[in-house]
């Protein structure tokens, strides 16, 4: 009788696997930070000084640590139900490649590294905001909240990580000032719109309701109509809310809403593809078209914020600040 093959060996925590859960690759998202820099400027001028450039570097370094523990944290609580996904499986974690205790000592020390020389190099203001991010990676993964168990409730707490980063760069200034509520709002609703269209792709993708519910517990309250039904929600608020910030604080930015309406249905287009890209954001700078109307958006934004436009002004005369 010939000899049997040898059992294949178990996977082994590896330095590699360590890396991936932080995800590195999804540091792009930090970008969001750029938004509060920008606005905080253009309201206080004096902030584009000589620190400015070191302040910045440091917020974004500093930001990209607190985000990658909480990478961690949802790779680690999240492995038994990834298990369920069609290639969510291979991960680090649901394949063995981690050891959990290590994985746990990570999160602690790359999220307090994030947070302390956050509040230790930027202030307290810049640092409570990185601590909110902290914590609400917490309240997304951790029971007996776990707020990503929960439909609805996961899209919103989820996506309130976009105006917590746009409070990141608003402080990594030095300003004293209070954000505009307005813009926090629609960066919020900006942000829910696109993770609810990241559900909807997933949704759509694994086709099988009691195999999406298995996957992800607020998929066994969701469908797809009330996926899209969401996703209308979230865009009108976001819009009505810039719409005000605008007319308050810079009238000139009604130009750039047309860019900005066409990165939101480039993005709606995709989520209908097969194996959409939508369900990996990391992966989104391939679409050509995506990125063109993203790069257009962000110059026109970044323009308009200080060049006027006196016509634009005659038609739509602003609202100022008390």
């Amino acid at each position: 009788m010939p000899p049997s093959d040898p059992a294949p060996s178990a996977p082994r925590p590896t330095l590699s696997g360590h890396l991936a859960i932080l995800r590195a690759d999804h540091w792009f998202k930090n970008v969001f930070v750029l938004p509060g820099v920008a606005v905080a400027v253009h309201i206080d001028r004096s902030l584009w000084n000589a620190e400015l450039g070191w302040r910045l570097l440091a917020g974004l370094a500093a930001t990209c640590l607190v985000a990658s523990s909480n990478y961690v944290l949802n790779e680690l609580v999240d492995a038994p139900s990834d298990r369920h996904h069609p290639t969510k499986a291979s991960r680090p974690v649901p394949s063995g490649r981690v050891s959990v205790p290590l994985a746990y000592a990570q999160w602690l020390a790359v999220g307090a590294a994030g947070v302390g020389g956050g509040w230790s190099l930027l202030g307290p203001a810049f640092g409570a905001s990185l601590l909110a991010l902290w914590v609400m990676g917490c309240l997304y993964n951790v029971r007996p909240v776990r707020t990503k168990d929960v439909a609805y409730v996961d899209v919103l707490s989820e996506s309130v990580n976009n105006p917590l980063r746009m409070l990141a760069g608003w402080y990594l200034t030095g300003t004293s000032l209070l954000a505009p509520t307005t813009l926090l709002v629609s960066y919020w609703m900006v942000g829910a719109y696109f993770m609810a269209m990241k559900r909807y792709a997933e949704y759509r993708m694994i086709g099988d309701p009691a195999r999406a519910a298995a996957y992800r517990k607020s998929f066994a309250t969701y469908t797809q109509e009330k996926l899209l039904a969401s996703i209308v929600f979230y865009a009108s608020a976001a819009m009505l809310f810039f719409g005000a910030f605008l007319m308050r604080y810079r009238v000139e930015l009604v130009l750039a809403f047309p860019l900005v309406a066409m990165v939101m249905a480039r993005y709606m287009a995709l989520s209908f593809e097969e194996d959409s890209a939508v369900q990996r954001p990391e992966g989104l700078w391939r679409d050509g078209r995506l990125m063109l109307w993203v790069v257009l958006c962000a110059v026109a934004i970044g323009v308009l914020l200080f060049v006027d436009v006196p016509f634009v002004q005659r038609v739509f005369p602003p609202t100022r600040a008390a």
